[in-house]
């Protein structure tokens, strides 16, 4: 049997990711490897969309709750996390199913990022004080005239890591995806066998209004108070992602619930799109349309690894 192989679920959000993932381990003996950003900080379950511990089937999941929420956690620490993690699913004699949708850690695991050079506090304070005076979407388009890859993978509105990008190239003079190219995955040599699902617009639609609906009735608001009234501060990187930027907002009172809920759906298929549109670049992925808990879904990559498999000498666990 192999014991270089890792079988990876991959798409934009509420495609049915996590119960592909669950039928995937049942058939192959899989663990779970998390490869969604969010889904790392202890405490942010609700707006996470992690699998509760009686849906996992006894599934071992990894890189869940791992993370407080004021520390800081980067892409280039994931893949080193994630590799030790497929190490040990490996040693175990188990397939590492790599699922989620942070387009950014399944590129760092796969094909690595460089350190990079150290922090240049002078140069930070310069590019956020051109931020501050001239705007965000300055910075954003001086980044683009350098870096116009980094600029389409950045959001205009992340100044972290619009400084982080504009950093790299005025201290090495190459652009931050230059360095990317340049730099070698931590679990190189391994069979990666990657699926991706995506869904037709309107069903996306559909999909996510319903689970932000279902967020808000298992009790997002409440376990976003319980942080709060447990110390977590409102700075906190989490509060600054999806879902809970926006439930945040409400409890100040920017808005109500109806129109959260609608900003949160609304919010959710622009990020589906981005999501999307990145995993149309990444190589070698094999596009299911469908739901991941779709029957006919299910069988179809079946089908595919199945045969894969095999291919590459893993024999089918229980």
């Amino acid at each position: 049997m192999s014991d270089r192989v890792v079988v990876a679920v991959l798409g934009p959000t509420a495609t049915g990711k996590s119960a592909l993932g669950l039928a995937l381990a049942a058939r192959y003996g899989g663990e779970i490897v998390n490869c969604d950003s969010t889904a790392l900080y202890r405490g942010f379950d609700i707006g996470t969309d992690k699998v509760v511990l009686e849906d996992r089937r006894g599934v071992p999941h990894h890189l869940i709750d791992i993370v407080d929420p004021t520390a800081e956690y980067t892409a280039a620490q994931y893949a080193r996390d994630a590799a030790a993690a497929i190490g040990g699913i490996h040693a175990r004699g188990h397939v590492p199913l790599v699922v989620g949708g942070t387009g950014f850690y399944y590129r760092a695991l796969t094909r690595g990022l460089f350190p990079g050079p150290g922090r240049d506090d002078p140069l930070r304070a310069r590019l956020e004080s051109i931020a501050t005076k001239r705007g965000l979407a300055f910075l954003h388009r001086m980044l683009k005239r350098v870096d116009a890859a980094s600029a389409r993978r950045i959001q205009p509105r992340d100044l972290k890591r619009i400084v982080r990008a504009l950093e790299v190239f005025f201290l090495t003079g190459r652009p931050l995806t230059a360095h990317f190219d340049a730099t070698r995955s931590p679990i190189e040599g391994m069979s990666v066998l990657a699926v991706a699902l995506r869904l037709p617009a309107e069903e996306t639609s559909r999909r996510v209004t319903r689970r932000v609906d279902e967020q808000f009735e298992r009790g997002l608001l409440d376990e976003i108070r319980g942080l709060l009234a447990r110390g977590v501060p409102e700075t906190a990187r989490p509060f600054g992602g999806l879902v809970y930027r926006q439930a945040l907002d409400h409890l100040r009172g920017v808005r109500d619930e109806a129109a959260t809920r609608a900003l949160i759906a609304q919010e959710n298929r622009r990020y589906a799109r981005r999501q999307l549109t990145w995993f149309r670049k990444e190589p070698d992925l094999h596009w299911f349309d469908g739901p991941g808990e779709s029957p006919g879904t299910v069988d179809a990559v079946y089908r595919l690894l199945d045969h894969r498999l095999e291919e590459v000498g893993h024999r089918q666990g229980p």
